[in-house]
This record gives structure tokens, sequence and C-alpha cells, in this order.
């Protein structure tokens, strides 16, 4: 298949015209309406630093469906130990930019770019994108940040700077994401680690059907906030904490 070009007409090609490595097209812009547009219709930049902007949409695509989450014996007894505050939409920018900082450090690289931290700054300043911080004595020391639209949470990256940080805000964003409904996390692209939290690859095709099912719903726009204070209700136990 062929990358396509993009212009300034706000225009995506079909998702599944992308190549066989997921890469769908090249250039256009970071704007709100463009990465809204996007994400509707099942597609995410991922570039480097001084790079076009590359826009994806992998097949097949690594999903989680909250009610199928998995926690392990050990991220339990953290959980439960309380060793972190787990907080939403209190500190955006400095989640976006520690998960930018740890890829360059680990990668030499990152696709969290200087336009893509502007750029997630707007969507969060309107409401269509959230963080969530795991703090241990008042210090910012792990999280993550996606994009939320109808009932489908699409997860961009996290961080972790003590053990178990980020897993433990992910526990507490997935069960937090089921009391409201939502119907699933795109985790995007394919890792040992989404895949112990329950996360599998289901075909392109399958997940633009959930996704059009999921915007059908009312997107949850504005400031999120933390409900939970155990969020073991809906957990399901992985198969080697059941033994």
């Amino acid at each position: 298949m062929p990358v396509f070009q993009l212009t300034d007409e706000l225009i995506f090609p079909p998702p599944e015209l992308a190549e066989e490595g997921g890469l769908l097209a090249i250039g256009g812009d970071l704007t709100r309406e463009r990465l809204l547009l996007a994400y509707e219709m099942g597609i995410f930049p991922w570039s480097s630093e001084g790079d076009p902007i590359l826009w994806w949409s992998p097949d097949p695509r690594m999903v989680l469906f909250p009610e199928e989450i998995k926690v392990g014996k050990s991220l339990r007894q953290a959980i439960r130990r309380k060793t972190f505050t787990i907080t939403m939409d209190c500190a955006f920018e400095s989640v976006i930019r520690q998960c930018s900082s740890v890829h360059s450090r680990a990668d030499n690289d990152t696709w969290i770019t200087s336009d893509m931290i502007s750029a997630y700054l707007n969507l969060h300043h309107s409401g269509f994108a959230h963080s969530v911080e795991a703090w241990h004595d008042k210090n910012l020391v792990g999280g993550l940040y996606g994009v939320a639209l109808g009932k489908a949470f699409f997860g961009e990256s996290m961080f972790t700077i003590e053990s178990n940080a980020s897993k433990v805000a992910f526990v507490y964003l997935t069960e937090q994401l089921s009391r409201w409904g939502f119907t699933m996390i795109d985790c995007q692209i394919t890792t040992g680690h989404l895949m112990s939290f329950g996360a599998r690859e289901i075909p392109r095709k399958t997940f633009l059907l959930y996704l059009r099912s999921a915007l059908k719903s009312r997107t949850r726009k504005g400031r999120w906030v933390m409900e939970l204070d155990n969020p073991f209700s809906g957990i399901t136990l992985s198969h080697k904490q059941q033994k």
C-alpha cells in the first residue's frame, strides 16, 4: 500500500489502506481538529523530533477491555500498601514532560516531541486529554496520559520514577473508566507489559467496529477527578494469583 501525503485539508485516507507495518500517512499538522479526527478514525501520530509527522493505524491493534484487566499478586499488594496517592488531571504538563524525558533517556530519542507536547496540552485544556498521577510524599513519581472520546480511552504513554508507580496509576485508571462505562482502552502498540495486564491483540477491522460503537456515547470532557479509594471491586485476578 502507498503512504499518503497529507495536505492542509482536514482529511485522512481510510485506515484500512495503511501499509503492512501500520504506517498510513505523512505530513499534515497537530491541530486539535486533526488529532480528534485521527482518533475518531483509529489513527494516531507517532514520529521522532525533526521528522515529518507520521500517522499510524496498525493491524492487529492492542486493546484492553476494562473488565478483563488482570492484576498480579505483587502489584495487588503494592496497591493495598497505599504507598501512592492517585489523582487525575492535577499535573498533565508534568506527566507528559516526564514521559518525554524518560523515553529520551531510554531510547536516545522520543516520539513525544516539543510539538506533540504543545498539541496534547491544547487537547488537555480543551477537555479531551487526561492524565493520571501517582504521588509519594507529595512528589510526582509516576503517571500516564491519553485521550478520551465517547467511551474509548486512547493511552499514549506512561512513566515511572518509583517502582510500580505507573502500574498502580494504570489499575486505578482502568477501574475508574470501567465505573464510568468506558468500553475499551486503546493501547495502540503490542508490548509484553500491557499483555500482562490482560490487553490483547484484535484485528483492526474489529477494533474499528468497537471504536464506532464507543463513539456513539457522549465524551466525558473537562477535568477528571479520581473517585476511587479501593480499585479492586471489578478487577479480575490473574490466573497465577487464583491458584
